[in-house]
């Protein structure tokens, strides 16, 4: 019977310790969802649905969707020909046209003589009704 005790009593202590941390962990985690912001929901939008483009700068873009959303697409690799008058900016599309994020963009700059610059979207923001009126008219897509 002594054998038995012996046994049972570090199993025991075993499964308070384990039971124990597991309170802790799991009190800490629904810590850090509570911590946590809302993670934004996914803005996607169809190539098919573009209807414009314009840029300020050679490392931002602002994309017209649907006729009223806008996209401000920032790139790693831009152009300075964003900003030159008759230039195309050209989308390849391989299968899907859905953009959820900047890797589903594949986006070049033409000069509309055969030569085209490939440009890398970095991010992709949909604007709020606010933040598009803050867009200088010039450059309103």
């Amino acid at each position: 019977m002594s054998k038995l005790t012996h046994v049972t009593r570090p199993a025991l202590i075993g499964l308070a310790i384990a039971a124990g941390l597991s309170a802790t962990a799991a009190s800490a985690a629904q810590g850090d969802v509570q911590a946590k912001p809302a993670k934004p929901a996914r803005q996607c939008f169809y190539l098919s649905d573009w209807r414009g483009w314009t840029a300020p700068d050679k490392d931002t873009l602002y994309m017209k969707v649907r006729g009223r959303d806008v996209y401000r697409v920032d790139l790693s690799w831009g152009s300075n020909q964003l900003t030159w008058p008759g230039t195309h900016l050209v989308s390849i599309v391989r299968g899907s046209d859905s953009i959820c994020n900047p890797l589903d963009l594949d986006l070049r700059v033409s000069d509309g003589m055969g030569f085209s610059t490939p440009i890398r979207a970095k991010t992709i923001t949909k604007l709020t009704p606010e933040q598009v009126k803050a867009i200088p008219k010039k450059y309103q897509p």
